[in-house]
């Protein structure tokens, strides 16, 4: 089987606080590094009760420490937030502080409502600039040159990993015009996801950082002991996604017994077109679910977002999925 990685949003549940978000982040980092996951990234989201991953590389940094083998990184950074000289300070602290282990991964998006990203000081225009920004950071993790006015420090020199994000043709079409990998959100929008692969993969132009091309694909799976149980889990990310429709957003919810009782059939209709490439079961159920995505994918990785109110069922799950997939565990020092 292909590697596996995990995405974190560092959700904040009903009844808890960020701080106890932050403990169960690492907690699951730590879970999916004994069980052999290649990569753990937070995503950058503001405004957004439920989400606690607004301030990324704080959070990486924290995850960094408690850990030792597996690599970390942002899924994504939304680059139109920022200049590239403070990511390139940033990152390069972090892989001055966990050499060969972080990755950043770049998204177009802001990453929030109109309101917060004018608060984050965003200019409307800076999603234009995305092709020119990713390549201004790409340089500045370049060597610096002699008589480089523009350095960053920490950052010059240490190549950070860069990966491009996208739900659209546009971030298929930038990774293979920049020999970069490639991560597809078809965790919450699958639509584009196979002409974006086919864009991806035949467009593709060899660079420095990849040979060829390497498509990661976002996967949404809830594993339990029973395929019951699990789609009892599952309806709090039902819940959730119920919510981003009614354009209410708040805190992650626990399990209900009947999803039907919560949604209308317009709703459920939306919900389940955003959550699409989702595996809901027990491990066999989970396993089948796991082969015939990958078939149909020709993933070369999959990024799973295991979203579940009770931290001990989602570590559980991850356990799960590890097993489905047949990932070797790490022997930590």
């Amino acid at each position: 089987m292909i590697p596996f990685s995990i995405l974190d949003l560092s959700p904040v549940t009903e009844g808890s606080d960020p701080a106890q978000s932050f403990r169960n982040s690492l907690s699951l980092a730590r879970h999916g590094e004994k069980l052999g996951y290649r990569r753990y990234w937070l995503a950058e989201h503001h405004g957004m009760p439920g989400i606690a991953s607004a301030a990324t590389a704080v959070l990486l940094a924290y995850v960094g420490a408690g850990t030792s083998t597996i690599r970390i990184g942002a899924g994504g950074v939304m680059l139109p937030n920022h200049s590239p000289l403070v990511i390139a300070e940033q990152f390069g602290t972090l892989e001055s502080l966990y050499p060969g282990r972080i990755d950043l991964g770049l998204g177009r998006a802001p990453g929030t409502d109109s309101l917060t990203a004018l608060a984050l000081r965003t200019d409307p225009r800076a999603a234009d600039r995305f092709a020119q920004d990713v390549q201004e950071l790409q340089a500045l993790f370049e060597p610096a040159q002699e008589g480089q006015k523009i350095r960053a420090v920490p950052g010059a020199g240490l190549r950070v990993p860069l990966w491009i994000l996208g739900s659209s043709l546009y971030g298929a079409q930038l990774g293979a015009a920049l020999g970069l990998p490639y991560a597809f959100a078809s965790h919450f929008a699958p639509q584009a996801l196979q002409s974006a692969l086919q864009v991806y993969r035949s467009t593709f132009r060899p660079s420095a950082q990849c040979s060829k091309p390497h498509a990661m694909v976002g996967l949404n799976v809830v594993a339990a002991e029973t395929d019951d149980e699990a789609r009892h889990l599952f309806t709090s990310q039902q819940q959730a996604f119920t919510n981003m429709v009614r354009n209410r957003r708040g805190l992650f919810p626990p399990p209900i017994g009947n999803i039907d009782d919560y949604w209308t059939p317009e709703e459920k209709h939306h919900a389940q077109g955003m959550l699409a490439c989702t595996i809901v079961g027990s491990l066999q159920t989970v396993r089948a679910g796991l082969e015939r995505f990958v078939d149909e994918t020709q993933a070369d990785e999959l990024m799973i977002v295991s979203a579940i109110f009770d931290p001990a069922a989602r570590r559980r799950s991850i356990e799960l999925i590890a097993s489905a997939a047949g990932l070797e565990p790490r022997t930590l020092t």
